[in-house]
Protein backbone atom coordinates (compact mmCIF):
# COMPACT_ATOMS: atom_id res chain seq x y z
CA UNK A 1 0.00 0.00 0.00
CA UNK A 2 2.84 2.36 0.85
CA UNK A 3 4.55 1.83 -2.51
CA UNK A 4 1.25 2.37 -4.35
CA UNK A 5 0.74 5.67 -2.55
CA UNK A 6 4.29 6.66 -3.41
CA UNK A 7 3.64 6.01 -7.11
CA UNK A 8 0.37 7.97 -6.96
CA UNK A 9 2.05 10.94 -5.28
CA UNK A 10 4.84 10.89 -7.83
CA UNK A 11 2.34 10.58 -10.64
CA UNK A 12 0.45 13.70 -9.58
CA UNK A 13 3.40 16.05 -9.41
CA UNK A 14 5.24 15.27 -12.67
CA UNK A 15 4.56 17.85 -15.37
CA UNK A 16 5.80 18.54 -18.89
CA UNK A 17 7.78 21.78 -18.97
CA UNK A 18 9.55 21.73 -22.34
CA UNK A 19 8.93 20.44 -25.87
CA UNK A 20 11.65 20.67 -28.54
CA UNK A 21 11.85 19.54 -32.16
CA UNK A 22 15.00 18.96 -34.22
CA UNK A 23 15.92 18.28 -37.83
CA UNK A 24 18.60 15.58 -38.15
CA UNK A 25 20.18 14.07 -41.23
CA UNK A 26 19.60 12.25 -43.38
CA UNK A 27 15.83 12.92 -43.36
CA UNK A 28 14.48 12.60 -39.83
CA UNK A 29 12.91 14.72 -37.10
CA UNK A 30 13.43 14.17 -33.37
CA UNK A 31 11.16 15.30 -30.54
CA UNK A 32 12.42 15.98 -27.01
CA UNK A 33 10.01 16.30 -24.09
CA UNK A 34 11.34 17.28 -20.65
CA UNK A 35 9.55 17.07 -17.29
CA UNK A 36 9.89 19.26 -14.22
CA UNK A 37 11.86 16.41 -12.61
CA UNK A 38 14.42 16.53 -15.41
CA UNK A 39 13.33 13.32 -17.13
CA UNK A 40 13.84 13.55 -20.89
CA UNK A 41 11.89 11.52 -23.42
CA UNK A 42 12.80 11.20 -27.07
CA UNK A 43 10.59 10.48 -30.07
CA UNK A 44 10.94 10.46 -33.83
CA UNK A 45 8.36 12.53 -35.70
CA UNK A 46 8.87 12.56 -39.44
CA UNK A 47 7.03 12.09 -42.68
CA UNK A 48 9.81 11.62 -45.19
CA UNK A 49 10.05 14.70 -47.39
CA UNK A 50 7.74 16.74 -45.12
CA UNK A 51 9.89 17.20 -42.02
CA UNK A 52 9.29 20.97 -41.77
CA UNK A 53 5.52 20.49 -41.72
CA UNK A 54 5.63 17.70 -39.13
CA UNK A 55 7.96 19.50 -36.72
CA UNK A 56 5.90 22.69 -37.06
CA UNK A 57 2.91 20.60 -36.07
CA UNK A 58 4.80 19.28 -33.02
CA UNK A 59 5.34 22.89 -31.93
CA UNK A 60 1.68 23.63 -32.52
CA UNK A 61 0.78 20.77 -30.17
CA UNK A 62 2.85 22.32 -27.34
CA UNK A 63 -0.32 23.87 -25.92
CA UNK A 64 -1.72 20.35 -25.41
CA UNK A 65 1.47 19.27 -23.61
CA UNK A 66 2.99 21.99 -21.40
CA UNK A 67 1.86 21.54 -17.81
CA UNK A 68 0.33 18.12 -18.46
CA UNK A 69 1.06 14.85 -16.71
CA UNK A 70 3.30 12.85 -19.10
CA UNK A 71 2.16 9.55 -17.59
CA UNK A 72 -1.39 10.03 -18.93
CA UNK A 73 -0.38 8.88 -22.38
CA UNK A 74 -3.81 7.62 -23.44
CA UNK A 75 -5.41 10.92 -22.47
CA UNK A 76 -2.77 13.04 -24.22
CA UNK A 77 -3.00 10.90 -27.36
CA UNK A 78 -6.80 11.13 -27.42
CA UNK A 79 -6.74 14.87 -26.75
CA UNK A 80 -4.31 15.62 -29.56
CA UNK A 81 -6.24 13.36 -31.93
CA UNK A 82 -9.76 14.55 -31.09
CA UNK A 83 -9.64 18.05 -29.62
CA UNK A 84 -8.39 19.74 -32.78
CA UNK A 85 -11.52 18.61 -34.70
CA UNK A 86 -9.53 17.72 -37.85
CA UNK A 87 -7.64 14.47 -37.49
CA UNK A 88 -5.69 11.75 -39.21
CA UNK A 89 -3.42 12.12 -42.21
CA UNK A 90 0.32 11.98 -42.54
CA UNK A 91 1.38 15.28 -40.97
CA UNK A 92 -0.87 15.34 -37.91
CA UNK A 93 -0.36 11.66 -37.09
CA UNK A 94 3.41 11.80 -37.59
CA UNK A 95 3.63 14.69 -35.13
CA UNK A 96 1.50 12.75 -32.64
CA UNK A 97 3.69 9.68 -33.21
CA UNK A 98 6.88 11.42 -32.13
CA UNK A 99 5.16 12.89 -29.07
CA UNK A 100 3.73 9.51 -28.08
CA UNK A 101 7.14 7.84 -28.38
CA UNK A 102 8.70 10.50 -26.16
CA UNK A 103 5.97 10.04 -23.53
CA UNK A 104 6.55 6.29 -23.38
CA UNK A 105 10.27 6.98 -23.10
CA UNK A 106 9.60 9.26 -20.11
CA UNK A 107 7.28 6.80 -18.42
CA UNK A 108 9.69 3.90 -18.77
CA UNK A 109 12.57 5.97 -17.42
CA UNK A 110 10.46 7.20 -14.49
CA UNK A 111 9.57 3.63 -13.51
CA UNK A 112 12.99 2.19 -14.34
CA UNK A 113 11.66 -0.26 -16.91
CA UNK A 114 11.56 -0.77 -20.69
CA UNK A 115 8.35 0.61 -22.19
CA UNK A 116 7.19 -2.88 -23.15
CA UNK A 117 7.16 -3.90 -19.47
CA UNK A 118 4.51 -1.20 -18.93
CA UNK A 119 2.53 -2.55 -21.91
CA UNK A 120 2.03 -6.06 -20.55
CA UNK A 121 5.57 -7.40 -20.79
CA UNK A 122 7.28 -9.13 -23.68
CA UNK A 123 6.13 -12.28 -25.44
CA UNK A 124 9.47 -12.81 -27.21
CA UNK A 125 13.14 -12.20 -26.49
CA UNK A 126 14.23 -11.21 -29.98
CA UNK A 127 12.81 -10.58 -33.43
CA UNK A 128 14.02 -11.32 -36.94
CA UNK A 129 15.18 -8.29 -38.94
CA UNK A 130 15.76 -7.84 -42.64
CA UNK A 131 18.22 -5.71 -44.55
CA UNK A 132 17.61 -3.41 -47.52
CA UNK A 133 19.50 -3.89 -50.80
CA UNK A 134 19.41 -2.45 -54.29
CA UNK A 135 18.43 1.21 -54.05
CA UNK A 136 15.61 3.00 -55.85
CA UNK A 137 16.50 1.43 -59.19
CA UNK A 138 17.82 -1.94 -58.05
CA UNK A 139 20.95 -3.49 -59.55
CA UNK A 140 23.59 -6.07 -58.53
CA UNK A 141 21.11 -7.50 -56.06
CA UNK A 142 22.40 -11.06 -56.19
CA UNK A 143 25.81 -10.02 -54.88
CA UNK A 144 24.33 -7.61 -52.33
CA UNK A 145 21.94 -10.25 -50.99
CA UNK A 146 24.75 -12.75 -50.59
CA UNK A 147 26.77 -10.20 -48.62
CA UNK A 148 23.83 -9.70 -46.26
CA UNK A 149 23.39 -13.45 -45.91
CA UNK A 150 27.07 -13.83 -45.08
CA UNK A 151 26.62 -11.12 -42.43
CA UNK A 152 23.98 -13.27 -40.74
CA UNK A 153 20.75 -11.89 -42.15
CA UNK A 154 18.08 -14.42 -43.04
CA UNK A 155 16.08 -12.05 -45.24
CA UNK A 156 16.40 -8.93 -47.41
CA UNK A 157 14.02 -6.47 -49.01
CA UNK A 158 14.44 -4.78 -52.37
CA UNK A 159 12.46 -2.47 -54.61
CA UNK A 160 10.90 -4.54 -57.34
CA UNK A 161 11.10 -2.13 -60.21
CA UNK A 162 11.63 1.38 -61.42
CA UNK A 163 8.63 3.33 -62.66
CA UNK A 164 5.86 1.39 -64.42
CA UNK A 165 2.95 2.85 -66.34
CA UNK A 166 -0.53 1.40 -65.91
CA UNK A 167 0.13 -0.82 -68.92
CA UNK A 168 3.82 -1.22 -69.63
CA UNK A 169 6.31 -3.39 -71.45
CA UNK A 170 6.97 -6.97 -70.41
CA UNK A 171 10.70 -6.34 -70.59
CA UNK A 172 10.35 -4.47 -67.28
CA UNK A 173 8.58 -7.51 -65.82
CA UNK A 174 11.36 -9.77 -67.07
CA UNK A 175 13.98 -7.48 -65.51
CA UNK A 176 12.31 -7.90 -62.10
CA UNK A 177 12.24 -11.67 -62.50
CA UNK A 178 15.92 -11.74 -63.44
CA UNK A 179 16.87 -9.78 -60.31
CA UNK A 180 14.86 -12.02 -58.00
CA UNK A 181 16.27 -15.10 -59.73
CA UNK A 182 19.78 -13.80 -59.08
CA UNK A 183 19.05 -13.55 -55.35
CA UNK A 184 17.49 -17.01 -55.23
CA UNK A 185 20.50 -18.45 -57.05
CA UNK A 186 23.08 -16.75 -54.83
CA UNK A 187 21.32 -17.24 -51.47
CA UNK A 188 19.48 -20.53 -51.82
CA UNK A 189 15.89 -21.70 -51.76
CA UNK A 190 14.97 -20.72 -48.21
CA UNK A 191 16.49 -17.25 -47.90
CA UNK A 192 13.78 -14.64 -47.30
CA UNK A 193 13.11 -12.24 -50.19
CA UNK A 194 10.69 -9.36 -49.69
CA UNK A 195 9.81 -7.49 -52.87
CA UNK A 196 8.57 -3.92 -52.50
CA UNK A 197 6.37 -2.70 -55.36
CA UNK A 198 6.47 0.67 -53.52
CA UNK A 199 3.11 1.72 -54.95
CA UNK A 200 4.82 2.16 -58.33
CA UNK A 201 2.74 -0.56 -59.97
CA UNK A 202 -0.92 -0.29 -60.97
CA UNK A 203 -3.49 -3.08 -60.93
CA UNK A 204 -3.04 -4.42 -64.48
CA UNK A 205 0.73 -4.90 -64.17
CA UNK A 206 0.62 -5.78 -60.46
CA UNK A 207 -1.45 -8.89 -61.12
CA UNK A 208 0.92 -10.00 -63.87
CA UNK A 209 4.07 -9.36 -61.84
CA UNK A 210 2.73 -11.00 -58.68
CA UNK A 211 1.75 -14.13 -60.58
CA UNK A 212 5.13 -14.44 -62.28
CA UNK A 213 7.00 -13.99 -58.98
CA UNK A 214 5.36 -17.07 -57.47
CA UNK A 215 8.07 -19.41 -58.75
CA UNK A 216 10.65 -17.74 -56.46
CA UNK A 217 8.66 -18.20 -53.23
CA UNK A 218 9.04 -14.63 -51.92
CA UNK A 219 8.62 -13.93 -48.23
CA UNK A 220 6.08 -11.26 -49.22
CA UNK A 221 5.29 -8.62 -51.80
CA UNK A 222 4.79 -5.11 -50.44
CA UNK A 223 2.41 -2.38 -51.62
CA UNK A 224 1.53 -4.17 -54.88
CA UNK A 225 -0.92 -1.29 -55.30
CA UNK A 226 -1.49 1.80 -53.20
CA UNK A 227 -3.86 1.61 -50.25
CA UNK A 228 -6.28 4.05 -51.86
CA UNK A 229 -7.03 1.05 -54.07
CA UNK A 230 -7.24 -1.38 -51.15
CA UNK A 231 -10.18 -3.22 -52.69
CA UNK A 232 -7.68 -4.53 -55.28
CA UNK A 233 -5.65 -6.51 -52.74
CA UNK A 234 -8.23 -9.29 -52.85
CA UNK A 235 -7.87 -9.52 -56.63
CA UNK A 236 -4.10 -9.77 -56.37
CA UNK A 237 -4.38 -12.36 -53.60
CA UNK A 238 -6.52 -14.48 -55.94
CA UNK A 239 -3.98 -14.04 -58.73
CA UNK A 240 -1.00 -15.35 -56.74
CA UNK A 241 0.03 -17.41 -53.74
CA UNK A 242 2.37 -14.88 -52.14
CA UNK A 243 1.73 -13.10 -48.81
CA UNK A 244 0.76 -9.45 -49.37
CA UNK A 245 2.04 -6.71 -47.08
CA UNK A 246 1.02 -3.05 -46.88
CA UNK A 247 0.22 -0.21 -44.51
CA UNK A 248 3.08 2.30 -44.37
CA UNK A 249 0.79 4.98 -45.83
CA UNK A 250 -2.08 4.38 -43.42
CA UNK A 251 -2.17 6.50 -40.29
CA UNK A 252 -4.89 5.44 -37.84
CA UNK A 253 -6.71 2.38 -36.56
CA UNK A 254 -9.67 3.52 -38.62
CA UNK A 255 -7.58 3.30 -41.81
CA UNK A 256 -6.47 -0.19 -40.84
CA UNK A 257 -10.03 -1.18 -39.96
CA UNK A 258 -11.03 -0.57 -43.57
CA UNK A 259 -7.95 -2.45 -44.82
CA UNK A 260 -8.65 -5.50 -42.68
CA UNK A 261 -12.32 -5.50 -43.64
CA UNK A 262 -11.41 -5.29 -47.33
CA UNK A 263 -9.33 -8.48 -47.00
CA UNK A 264 -6.52 -9.86 -49.15
CA UNK A 265 -3.68 -8.61 -46.95
CA UNK A 266 -1.55 -11.00 -44.89
CA UNK A 267 0.91 -8.61 -43.21
CA UNK A 268 0.30 -5.06 -42.00
CA UNK A 269 3.15 -2.54 -41.84
CA UNK A 270 2.15 0.43 -39.69
CA UNK A 271 4.95 2.93 -39.13
CA UNK A 272 5.58 3.88 -35.50
CA UNK A 273 6.52 7.40 -36.66
CA UNK A 274 3.46 7.85 -38.87
CA UNK A 275 0.60 5.92 -37.29
CA UNK A 276 0.29 7.39 -33.79
CA UNK A 277 3.29 5.92 -32.02
CA UNK A 278 3.25 2.97 -29.64
CA UNK A 279 -0.24 3.73 -28.32
CA UNK A 280 -2.03 3.57 -31.67
CA UNK A 281 0.09 0.88 -33.31
CA UNK A 282 -0.39 -1.48 -30.37
CA UNK A 283 -4.15 -1.20 -30.97
CA UNK A 284 -3.72 -1.66 -34.71
CA UNK A 285 -1.62 -4.79 -34.12
CA UNK A 286 -4.29 -6.27 -31.86
CA UNK A 287 -6.96 -5.60 -34.49
CA UNK A 288 -4.82 -7.40 -37.07
CA UNK A 289 -4.28 -10.38 -34.77
CA UNK A 290 -8.05 -10.84 -34.59
CA UNK A 291 -8.02 -11.17 -38.40
CA UNK A 292 -5.06 -13.64 -38.28
CA UNK A 293 -2.91 -11.01 -39.99
CA UNK A 294 0.79 -10.61 -39.17
CA UNK A 295 2.62 -7.45 -38.07
CA UNK A 296 5.89 -6.20 -39.61
CA UNK A 297 6.36 -2.54 -38.62
CA UNK A 298 7.62 -0.20 -41.32
CA UNK A 299 10.87 1.50 -40.27
CA UNK A 300 13.25 2.88 -42.92
CA UNK A 301 13.97 5.59 -40.35
CA UNK A 302 16.22 6.41 -37.41
CA UNK A 303 17.21 4.88 -34.08
CA UNK A 304 14.33 6.20 -31.96
CA UNK A 305 11.76 4.84 -34.40
CA UNK A 306 13.55 1.48 -34.40
CA UNK A 307 13.61 1.37 -30.60
CA UNK A 308 9.88 2.20 -30.54
CA UNK A 309 9.20 -0.61 -33.01
CA UNK A 310 11.11 -3.13 -30.92
CA UNK A 311 9.03 -2.26 -27.86
CA UNK A 312 5.83 -2.94 -29.79
CA UNK A 313 7.29 -6.10 -31.36
CA UNK A 314 8.08 -7.34 -27.86
CA UNK A 315 4.43 -7.26 -26.83
CA UNK A 316 2.61 -8.34 -30.02
CA UNK A 317 2.18 -12.04 -30.69
CA UNK A 318 1.64 -11.48 -34.42
CA UNK A 319 4.90 -9.53 -34.96
CA UNK A 320 6.96 -11.57 -37.42
CA UNK A 321 9.86 -9.43 -38.70
CA UNK A 322 11.24 -5.92 -38.25
CA UNK A 323 12.46 -3.49 -40.88
CA UNK A 324 15.58 -1.44 -40.10
CA UNK A 325 17.52 1.05 -42.18
CA UNK A 326 21.18 0.42 -41.39
CA UNK A 327 22.82 0.48 -44.82
CA UNK A 328 19.72 1.68 -46.69
CA UNK A 329 20.33 3.84 -49.75
CA UNK A 330 18.52 6.86 -48.25
CA UNK A 331 21.02 7.27 -45.41
CA UNK A 332 23.50 9.77 -46.82
CA UNK A 333 25.57 11.88 -44.41
CA UNK A 334 24.40 10.18 -41.23
CA UNK A 335 23.19 6.70 -40.36
CA UNK A 336 20.97 5.11 -37.75
CA UNK A 337 23.40 4.41 -34.95
CA UNK A 338 25.26 7.71 -35.27
CA UNK A 339 22.68 9.21 -32.89
CA UNK A 340 22.76 6.36 -30.36
CA UNK A 341 25.23 6.39 -27.49
CA UNK A 342 24.40 2.75 -26.71
CA UNK A 343 25.13 1.30 -30.14
CA UNK A 344 25.87 -2.09 -28.63
CA UNK A 345 22.19 -2.55 -27.76
CA UNK A 346 21.20 -2.51 -31.43
CA UNK A 347 23.43 -5.21 -32.82
CA UNK A 348 22.01 -7.94 -35.07
CA UNK A 349 23.06 -11.49 -34.31
CA UNK A 350 22.17 -14.30 -36.74
CA UNK A 351 19.53 -12.09 -38.32
CA UNK A 352 17.80 -11.18 -35.06
CA UNK A 353 17.70 -8.16 -32.78
CA UNK A 354 17.26 -8.56 -29.03
CA UNK A 355 14.64 -6.49 -27.25
CA UNK A 356 15.88 -3.32 -25.53
CA UNK A 357 16.74 -3.65 -21.85
CA UNK A 358 17.32 -0.05 -20.80
CA UNK A 359 14.45 2.00 -19.33
CA UNK A 360 12.04 3.79 -21.65
CA UNK A 361 12.42 3.04 -25.33
CA UNK A 362 15.92 1.75 -24.60
CA UNK A 363 17.93 4.27 -26.59
CA UNK A 364 20.39 6.82 -25.24
CA UNK A 365 20.32 9.74 -27.67
CA UNK A 366 23.45 11.74 -28.46
CA UNK A 367 21.93 15.18 -27.85
CA UNK A 368 25.14 17.00 -28.65
CA UNK A 369 25.06 15.59 -32.18
CA UNK A 370 21.32 16.31 -32.48
CA UNK A 371 21.89 19.98 -31.62
CA UNK A 372 24.77 20.19 -34.07
CA UNK A 373 22.70 18.67 -36.89
CA UNK A 374 19.76 20.98 -36.20
CA UNK A 375 21.92 24.03 -36.93
CA UNK A 376 21.73 23.22 -40.64
CA UNK A 377 18.25 21.83 -41.25
CA UNK A 378 18.08 19.15 -43.89
CA UNK A 379 15.62 19.54 -46.77
CA UNK A 380 15.33 15.94 -47.92
CA UNK A 381 12.81 15.30 -50.69
CA UNK A 382 12.10 12.16 -52.64
CA UNK A 383 12.93 12.34 -56.35
CA UNK A 384 10.29 13.24 -58.92
CA UNK A 385 10.15 10.62 -61.64
CA UNK A 386 8.52 10.88 -65.04
CA UNK A 387 7.54 8.31 -67.61
CA UNK A 388 8.96 8.46 -71.11
CA UNK A 389 5.81 10.30 -72.23
CA UNK A 390 6.46 13.09 -69.72
CA UNK A 391 3.70 12.18 -67.24
CA UNK A 392 4.59 12.02 -63.57
CA UNK A 393 5.41 8.56 -62.20
CA UNK A 394 4.88 7.06 -58.77
CA UNK A 395 8.12 6.95 -56.80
Amino acid sequence: MGSEMCIRDRHKKVKIVEVNAYHVRPRWGFVEIITDEGITGWGEAVLEGHCDAVLACVQEYRSYLIGQDPFRIEDISATIFRAGFYRGGGVLMSALSGIDQALWDIKGKAFGAPAYELMGGKCRDKIKVYSWIGGDRPSDVGTAAKERQDAGFKAIKMNATEELQMIDSYDKIDAVLERVAAIRESCGKYFGIAIDFHGRVHKPMAKILAKKLEEFDPMFIEEPVLCENMEVFKEIAVACNIPIATGERLFTKYDFKRLLQAGGVDIIQPDLSHAGGLTEVKKIASMAEAYDVALAPHCPLGPIALAACLNVDATCYNAVIQEQSIGIHYNVGKSVLDYALNKQDFQFVDGFCAMPTKPGLGIEVNKELVLEENLTKHQWKNPIWRHVDGSVAEW
